[in-house]
């Protein structure tokens, strides 16, 4: 690359660092052209995307996109790495990464930023196993709505045993008057 097509790639690197929900950093050494075609297919699902960037340029837009200096340090950038950018949701990309690792053992994880902040490598495993936001969204509202739907379910049981009163109580005074 020439150096003003450098400066070019480190501003709309810059950008998109910017404005992505997260910036996974992975180490794709042993990666196949084929396994790498695969996991940007699978990530292009979830709308995110993996771009190979050398470590100098990504510290540059890194450093003027304000990301966190943990993500940048000299032993987080050595060999070959690649970012994953999500501008939706932050945990999708982790979880196909997750899928994807454990099938080949590549990429690793090396760290990341979700959401603004910065996680490393332990967390972003974890963070990988969580189911995904919708699922959690709809998790939240039942549990949220468990005793809801339980109290209205008590309620309408004891208006059916008042009805089922009420109506032998009729039943026995038709059965007097005859």
């Amino acid at each position: 690359m020439k150096k003003q097509e450098k400066s070019f790639f480190v501003q709309n690197l810059t950008e998109e660092l910017k404005s992505a929900s997260s910036v996974i950093l992975v180490d794709y050494a042993g990666l196949t052209v084929k396994a790498q075609q695969d996991l940007k297919k699978l990530l292009r699902e979830v709308n995110a995307r993996m771009l190979v960037v050398k470590n100098t340029l990504l510290k540059r837009a890194g450093e003027s996109a304000k990301i966190d200096s943990e993500a940048l340090t000299d032993t987080v950038l050595q060999g070959p790495t690649a970012l994953i950018l999500s501008e939706e949701d932050p945990i999708a990309p982790l979880q196909i990464l997750a899928k994807f690792a454990k099938e080949f053992e590549i990429p690793q994880l090396k760290v990341g930023i979700v959401e603004g902040s910065f996680q490393n490598k332990e967390t972003l495993t974890k963070l990988s196993t969580l189911p995904g936001k919708d699922v959690l969204i709809g998790q939240a509202i039942g549990a949220i709505g468990a005793p809801i739907h339980g109290l209205i379910g008590t309620l309408q049981g004891n208006m059916q045993k008042l009805v089922y009163i009420l109506e032998e109580y009729k039943s026995k005074r038709v059965e007097e008057s005859k």
